[in-house]
Parts: structure tokens; C-alpha cells; sequence
């Protein structure tokens, strides 16, 4: 299988360039569902906008493979009187790469253009010359002479607003572009549901791609569906960071570079039982793969899946990723691959019915 053929990249790009914040993810999940249908039995979608497709749904025995769908914004916050616009963070944005960057204002009227403006660094001489960003200092410019002409333009305190930029390919090596993190995850499960369809693969258990909301803000979608569905294993995929990259302490970071394959964590929620397999499942298969450590959680659905239903066996599938959280988000064409087949090939290993207690 080409899993950067004609169609499933045009999927990818139709994806990763539709705006998906979070609480207001449908749009992108109506794209998601409809590229997985084909590969799977049937569907279904929850009342906060989480979408999964079934392989096998009468199976009684579950597992889950998982991404989250919901992107970094901001919130409409604050208008002031002379029409300029003050936002508070939507998941984890920063404030630091605001100034000059293009947003779009999502409004009952449809999309409103806007900037975030920043004074010119000449008129910042003296007491201001190193001014830097901040949540109280950062505004939006929509063109606007006043509050009201703002308000009758369609904006209101509580709309949301996302960076305009879209995704391109680097040196033929690279994606790059916003909510890479982790609707690159959402693209990996549905090619791995496209490759179990194109495979004529027969699971003997029922397969639940999931594609959560809401987990920039605290893995909210995985800790419904993980009550909704009550798998019995799950392997969740997400970002993490490339800690190669200038600036980036690899003492905290850890040692993980893109191009070098997929990341697997260790971590107090990662069953051990479940990493094991799929380390076998990767070494059997010549996938390669770096490692890395979590202290307490992982900060990923992995952490909301575990904790749920009593304890569910779960462990952690990470695409290295350069830029986290800005509109220039990198990641490296192979490790998607090398994620897509890891899952694919930990999938076609698991046995109905097996048994992960250490003893």
C-alpha cells in the first residue's frame, strides 16, 4: 500500500488544512469519517464530536487504536472600544508567535479575517525596545473603527480564532504546517483501517478507530469514549517533540530526532505488557523506533484511556514532531509511515481474548 498515493493525500491535505479547534471540531470530523467509511463496518459519533469507525462492532472483545482531532486557538475575550481584540488561550497557543500572524475569526456569519498587530520595532525605542509578547499585550486588528462596527461584523466575546496557514511539503521530506499535533495521528489510524480493508485481513476482535475531541484541553473526548466504548486494550498515537532541534533541552526532552522512527514510551500509565508487544511487533517487523520516558503521566488520551473503566491496558505510539504548538509544525514523511505500519502490524499480532495481568 502507498500511504502517500493520490487520494489518501489529498485526504490529508483537505484534512490538516480544515480548521478543527477545539470545541468546534465537527467540520474535520465530518472529513475524517467520511475517508474512513469505506475501510469500516459501521460508525458511530458521541454528543462532543468524538468519531470512530468499527471494524467487527458485535466482537465483544474491544480494542481501540486512538488519535485526537482538536487543534490550538484562542478565544474572542475582550473587545475594546476602538475595535481591537483581546483573546484568551484555547488549548495550549502561545503568545509568543502571535504578533503579525493572519487568524481567522470563526463567526454565525462565516469566516472574519483579522492579524495580530505589533507595533514596528523603531517606535519602540527606550522603555519599550525589548518588548516582548504576552497574554495581555497581544490584540487582533480585523480593520475595525470601533466595538460596535466589530459586533455588527459578527464577532462576539467566545468566538474562536485559528491561525491561517496550510500544510506543504519540505525538501519532499517534511509536512509542515499547523495541527500537525495530531490530526497526523487521525491520518495514521484511518490508513491503518484502509490497509486492514485493502488486505482483506479478517480481525478476530472488534476494532475501534477513535478520533477524540477536546484533547489539547485536558483529554476530555478520550475520557468519555473510553467510558463509552470500554475497550480491553488501547493504543494511542500522538506528537512529541523533536528534541534535535536548537533550543530544545534534550536533558528533559529526552533523545528523540524525526527520521529515526516512531517513539515509545515508558510511563507509570503505559502497560508494560502492551509495549513489549509492540516492541516485538517492531523488531519482528523491522520497523524502527527510538524510546522515551514520562514521569507521572504522559500528557496524551494514553493517561485518560488507562484510568478509565478500572484500568485498561494501554500504551503510547508517538510521531516525532519539530515546532509543537505554531503554525510550522514538522514531521517527517517516514516516521508517519513507520507509525502506520507499527500500529498495522501490533494490531495483527493481539489475540482475542488476551490476557495482560503480570501474573
Amino acid at each position: 500500500m502507498n500511504v502517500f498515493d493520490e487520494n489518501s493525500e489529498k485526504f490529508l491535505y483537505e484534512y490538516l488544512n480544515n480548521n478543527s479547534p477545539t470545541g468546534f471540531e465537527a467540520p474535520g470530523q465530518k472529513i475524517w469519517v467520511e475517508y474512513i467509511k469505506p475501510f469500516v463496518d459501521t460508525w458511530q459519533l458521541d454528543h462532543y464530536g468524538t468519531v470512530y469507525g468499527i471494524i467487527n462492532p458485535d466482537h465483544p472483545y474491544k480494542v481501540v487504536i486512538e488519535a485526537h482531532a482538536d487543534e490550538i486557538s484562542w478565544f474572542v475575550n475582550f473587545i475594546t472600544d476602538q475595535g481591537f481584540i483581546h483573546v484568551i488561550r484555547n488549548g495550549g497557543s502561545d503568545h509568543a508567535i502571535a504578533p503579525s500572524m493572519r487568524v481567522d475569526i470563526h463567526t454565525s456569519k462565516g469566516k472574519i479575517k483579522g492579524v495580530f498587530g505589533w507595533p514596528a520595532i523603531h517606535t519602540r525605542k527606550g522603555k519599550d525596545e525589548n518588548l516582548a509578547p504576552n497574554m495581555e499585550n497581544i490584540f487582533i486588528d480585523v480593520g475595525a473603527k470601533s466595538k460596535q462596527e466589530v459586533l455588527e461584523m459578527g464577532i462576539h466575546v467566545g468566538c474562536v480564532v485559528t491561525f491561517q496557514d496550510e500544510l506543504m511539503l519540505l525538501n519532499n521530506t517534511y509536512y509542515t504546517g499547523r495541527a500537525l499535533d495530531n490530526r497526523l495521528g487521525g491520518f495514521c489510524i484511518a490508513q491503518v483501517a484502509r490497509k486492514i480493508k485493502e488486505n482483506n485481513i479478517k480481525l478476530p476482535f472488534g476494532l475501534y478507530i477513535v478520533n477524540s475531541v477536546q484533547e489539547e484541553i485536558g483529554l476530555r473526548g478520550a475520557e468519555m469514549i473510553a467510558n463509552t466504548i470500554k475497550p480491553n486494550v488501547a493504543i494511542v498515537t500522538d506528537v512529541t517533540h523533536d528534541s534535535s532541534t536548537p533550543l530544545v533541552n534534550n536533558k528533559i526532552e529526552g533523545d528523540i530526532k524525526c527520521g529515526e522512527g516512531p517513539s515509545l514510551t515508558y510511563a507509570p500509565a503505559v502497560h508494560n505488557i502492551l509495549l513489549q508487544h509492540i516492541i516485538d511487533a517492531a523488531e519482528k517487523n523491522n520497523i524502527p523506533f527510538q524510546r522515551a520516558a514520562s514521569s507521572r503521566s504522559t500528557g496524551t488520551d494514553t493517561d485518560a484511556f488507562a484510568y478509565s473503566n478500572g484500568g485498561i491496558p494501554s500504551a503510547l505510539i508517538s510521531i516525532p514532531l519539530r515546532y509543537m504548538h505554531t503554525t510550522v509544525e514538522m514531521a517527517h514523511k517516514q516516521d508517519i509511515e513507520h507509525v502506520i505500519e507499527l500500529i498495522y502490524q501490533s494490531v495483527l499480532a493481539l489475540e482475542p481474548n488476551q490476557n495482560f495481568k503480570y501474573f
